[in-house]
């Protein structure tokens, strides 16, 4: 087993570590940013003063300077669309703003404008940091690499000058330069951010490998065969930034009516303001009555229907650990039928742990004395198979002797002198090839059982790592990444709510992927995928009509999720590029919520129906009572606002604790019994 140091990537990149580094764009630096601060910090200056009796001149400019400040930008932009002939509501709640303050009510209007500039500067900026996490992720690649001279020699070219059959050399703890295949050397190389695989992968003569991964220890030499706009790590952002630009604009329930219903309002008002001027009425009374009608004809009390639920829904998520990014984006979460799961970080913790420990007929070793010497022999590794090992052997408290003359080989293993004997750890295969060309007559005895224990290992999608003791097969250890507790109910619920089993969509190896999916109840398995291919698995469900959720947490999971109908990622140890592209994020590692907050959008869009229902009938008895009779102002004032309060106080009910426990009990399945995994590591 190789000693490579192959670190797990960290929230402050390095040169050479896997991470996206991050490019974050700064608030303020956004224009929608800075007119929203203007506009928020004159209302705050205009509010104490108009409350506290002071005369209209010195508060009357400060909510003027709140108008502008915040309104010019969605006014403009309303205007624009006016243009194209579409009913921008942005424009539409401009009109009402200043509906508002030619009526007197300056106070209410600026607030509008507030919260509108707001949203809009929110929106801002969250496109940005999703294209600052796409951008970043081309850093993975090096700036240069080592390009090898026909004549031996070497030197140092910019990597996106490097072209197909250019021969470059990968030294320890470097990032590959370029996509190619290995002509000589052997290495592991860590492609977590590629394929997802939570282990490195060891690279020889013909192996594959790809830009922006981290070697190991060993050189290699690779000959390039795509340029560097081919490569993986490029097309992962080419498609990233596809699916966000192409993925249909998303509309809340009610904007489905939004065009219509504001088109009527106008022209409604217009009518109610012109036509009692043709039978003589005094302009003032038409004015007035115009204004009465659009104040209670709004639909202030609509949006409210719609925005108080989704938001209590999202805070009542992010209090147990789900950060839903917009109120779209909770409406969107309950209207999945088909879910992709990832598996490494996703369905699994990430970490391989031993799970399996097989001492050999006759070398007289227990487990515990089997995984004591492998454990001291890897100590001074820093491999994650090595520190799987140690950590058992630490885990079950069992003393280790120290080692001397320690030794590693990439590819291989190590070796290292423990207690008198030579100890090698790591690959089956090239440890008994090398043994047996030195010594067949000693070893033959344990050659076919270790080379069965170690096949029979792997066939479960284990990685097997073999231990000799002088040069003699003494036993045989099983190490996998083990399945989160909560992963198969998980499944369970998502089949539940969805009326489908989940698919499990990995870049990890088909042997792998079966077992881990018949622990968590999968039947529906892709395994070898790498970007491109889990973001088309994605586009052939949705072609075929299904709103897929996706789950992952890595930057070969960012396609998938930008082109899935709602992603989420895993927060923990999740990439940048997932966490900015996902729709929303579990902080907390807990896979459980995923039902959970899928259940809530559902419960969320009930109440909403609910709430529409209930400002339906306030707006149609107040219109009907102020086209047919003479509503006052005030009464009208009161009624539209007292229907905003009863929906707002309804939506409200979606931030009680009762409310995500009923969503986290729907679906939810009985406790399953340990799986295998957990069962063998206790």
């Amino acid at each position: 087993m190789p000693a490579a140091v192959i670190p797990r990537p960290s929230r402050t990149p390095t040169a050479g570590s896997g991470e996206v580094p991050r490019r974050r764009t700064r608030v303020l630096a956004l224009t929608e940013a800075r007119w929203a601060g203007a506009s928020l910090a004159l209302f705050l200056l205009a509010l104490p003063l108009q409350l506290a009796g002071a005369p209209a001149w010195a508060w009357g400019p400060l909510y003027a300077l709140v108008y502008v400040a915040g309104g010019w930008e969605p006014a403009l932009s309303g205007l624009r669309e006016l243009r194209e002939k579409v009913l921008d509501v942005d424009l539409l709640m401009i009109v009402a703003a200043l509906g508002a303050a030619s009526i007197g009510q300056v106070m209410d209007g600026a607030l509008l404008i507030v919260i509108f500039a707001t949203s809009g500067a929110l929106e801002a900026l969250a496109t940005a940091r999703t294209q600052d996490a796409v951008r970043g992720l081309l850093d993975l690649a090096p700036d240069t690499a080592s390009r090898i001279m026909p004549d031996g020699g070497e030197e140092s070219v910019a990597t996106e000058d490097l072209v197909v059959g250019d021969v470059i050399r990968i030294r320890p703890g470097e990032r590959v330069g370029a996509d190619g295949r290995v002509l000589d050397g052997a290495s592991e190389v860590d492609q977590a951010t590629i394929t997802g695989e939570p282990l490195p992968v060891a690279k020889e003569h013909g192996d594959e490998v790809f830009a922006g991964t981290l070697n190991g220890t060993g050189t290699l030499r690779v000959a390039v065969e795509r340029d560097a706009s081919e490569s993986v790590i490029a097309r992962i952002v080419a498609m990233t930034e596809e699916a966000s630009r192409t993925k249909a604009p998303t509309q809340l329930f009610i904007e489905k009516v939004e065009q219509r219903y504001s088109l009527g309002m106008v022209a409604a008002t217009l009518a109610v303001f012109l036509v009692p001027l043709g039978f003589g009425e005094d302009v003032k009374d038409s004015l007035l009555r115009a204004m009465t009608f659009m104040i209670v004809a709004s639909p202030c009390a609509v949006v409210l229907a719609t925005m108080p639920p989704l938001l209590s829904a999202m805070a009542n998520a992010g209090r147990h650990g789900v950060l839903v990014k917009s109120a779209v984006v909770m409406e969107r979460l309950g209207q999945a039928d088909a879910v992709a799961l990832d598996k490494t970080g996703t369905l699994t913790e990430g970490t391989p742990r031993v799970t399996d420990i097989r001492p050999l007929t006759g070398s007289g070793l227990t487990e515990e004395a089997l995984l004591a010497l492998a454990a001291a022999a890897e100590h001074a590794s820093e491999h994650p198979l090595a520190r799987a090992v140690v950590n058992a052997a630490q885990e079950r408290r069992l003393p280790l002797a120290p080692a001397r003359d320690f030794t590693s080989a990439p590819g291989t293993g190590v070796t290292a002198t423990v207690d008198g004997h030579r100890i090698a750890v790591g690959s089956p295969a090239r440890l008994l090839r090398e043994v047996s060309t030195r010594t067949p007559a000693t070893a033959a005895g344990g050659f076919d059982p270790a080379a069965s224990a170690a096949e029979e290992l792997e066939e479960g999608g284990r990685t097997a790592v073999l231990v000799l003791r002088d040069g003699v097969p003494a036993g045989v250890l099983g190490i996998a990444d083990r399945m989160r507790r909560d992963a198969a109910r998980t499944v369970a619920s998502l089949a539940r709510l969805t009326g489908g089993s989940p698919m499990l969509l990995t870049g990890d190896n088909p042997r792998a992927a079966a077992r881990l999916a018949a622990e968590a109840g999968i039947t529906d398995v892709r395994a070898g995928l790498l970007p491109q291919d889990k973001a088309a698995a994605v586009h052939e469900q949705e072609q075929a009509g299904r709103k897929v959720l996706v789950v992952g947490d890595g930057v070969n999971d960012a396609p998938a999720l930008a082109a899935a109908h709602t992603g989420i990622a895993m927060g923990r140890a999740g990439s940048d590029l997932a966490l900015e592209t996902a729709d929303a994020v579990i902080i907390r590692d807990e896979l459980a919520t995923v039902p959970a907050v899928v259940a809530l959008s559902r419960a969320t869009r009930r109440l909403v129906v609910q709430n529409l229902v209930i400002a339906g009938v306030f707006i149609s008895v107040l219109v009907v009572w102020d086209l047919v009779g003479h509503l006052p102002l005030p009464l009208g004032v009161l009624g539209h606002e007292g229907s905003t309060v009863i929906v707002g106080l309804n939506g409200l009910r979606l931030l009680r604790e009762s409310a995500w426990r009923r969503a986290a009990g729907q679906g939810v399945a009985t406790k399953p019994s340990p799986t295998p995994s957990e069962a063998a590591t206790g």
